[in-house]
């Protein structure tokens, strides 16, 4: 019987458990996917420990919102796929049920898409949230184009890193946002055209010096919190925030007579339409072939070392890299 991640009460990495569980048969219009990887995200570390804004039912919760896989079974009224495809979760959003932590899972086929030829295992794993989810802020959202400044906060993060890349794809140029000036070299290596380090630089003047004193043309914020201030002051008139994230805790001041587009975004409001999915799976696919798009794996864990990568995480040892757990 396959084995599956399940978590009974909220607390530390040491409440999840494996048990196994009676395989599921798809129903009409699901696919069955053996997971083969799946990575680690700080959505599931908040699911985990309860903090997480959706409520999750006890017992017997799972966890995992992407992963890659080889389809082993289809429902009925599906077509376009076949039993061997390997692919990518596209969605999850009901992961307390159908979680990617697990050797297997069912789940819409509209919720997955075709693994990018090129990308090993590990690495698809852990690129449909990242690249997602940046995506969908910069393209479908802002509306980014060639030539755009984009100002990334967080930027040494998975997002972050996924933001620049895009950006770079796309013809735009990012400049990287990060605390600790030490990251410089990093970012610049991971693809930043700047890099704001506010432990030694204000925001506003650095990306005016960066942008010939006009702004940034688009703000992707991850943090949130005070500090977007600094960001709105960064930015260009008529420009775009588009709020993306979640890490500073502490409110974020409503933003009074700013000339700008301002935007929240979560990566459900795109990866639950196919329509969108595919053209995000079409851009991964093109990205992943010209090598403009490429995940930053930290370290790989077993199955039965799950809990330890979680305290990776919590940790923050991984640096703003993927973890990845092999099934």
């Amino acid at each position: 019987m396959p084995r599956v991640v399940v978590f009974d009460e909220f607390g530390g990495p040491e409440v999840m458990h494996v048990v196994e569980e009676q395989a599921v048969e798809p129903a009409a219009g699901e696919v069955r996917v053996r997971i083969e990887a799946f990575a680690v995200n700080p959505l599931d570390q908040m699911v985990r420990s309860g903090t997480s804004p959706v409520p999750v039912p006890l017992p017997h919760a799972r966890l995992g919102v992407e992963g890659t896989g080889i389809i082993d079974a289809l429902g009925p009224e599906i077509t376009g796929l076949k039993v061997g495809d390997p692919v990518i979760l596209a969605a999850i959003p009901d992961a307390n049920v159908r979680g990617s932590y697990a050797e297997s899972t069912t789940l819409p086929a509209s919720r997955v898409v075709a693994r990018p030829a090129g990308l090993g295992v590990t690495e698809a794993a852990a690129i449909w949230v990242a690249y997602s989810t940046a995506y969908g802020a910069l393209v479908e959202k802002a509306g980014m184009r060639p030539g755009d400044r984009v100002l990334i906060t967080a930027a040494s993060g998975g997002v972050g890193r996924a933001a620049m890349q895009i950006a770079n794809q796309i013809g735009a140029v990012p400049i990287a946002v990060t605390r600790h000036s030490a990251k410089t070299d990093e970012l610049i290596a991971a693809g930043a055209a700047a890099v704001v380090a506010t432990d030694r630089m204000d925001v506003a003047e650095a990306v005016r010096r960066h942008t010939g004193g006009t702004g940034a043309d688009i703000v992707l914020d991850l943090v949130m919190g005070p500090g977007q201030q600094d960001l709105l002051k960064a930015a260009r008139p008529g420009g775009t925030l588009v709020a993306a994230g979640f890490l500073d805790p502490r409110p974020t001041p409503f933003p009074m007579g700013t000339p700008l587009s301002i935007f929240g975004y979560q990566s459900f409001e795109h990866t639950l339409d196919p329509v969108v999915v595919q053209r995000m799976a079409a851009f991964l696919n093109a990205g992943v072939r010209l090598g403009a798009l490429r995940p930053a794996i930290d370290e790989v864990f077993a199955l039965d070392d799950i809990v330890e990568a979680h305290r990776r995480l919590e940790k923050g040892l991984h640096a703003g890299k993927k973890i990845v757990v092999t099934v």
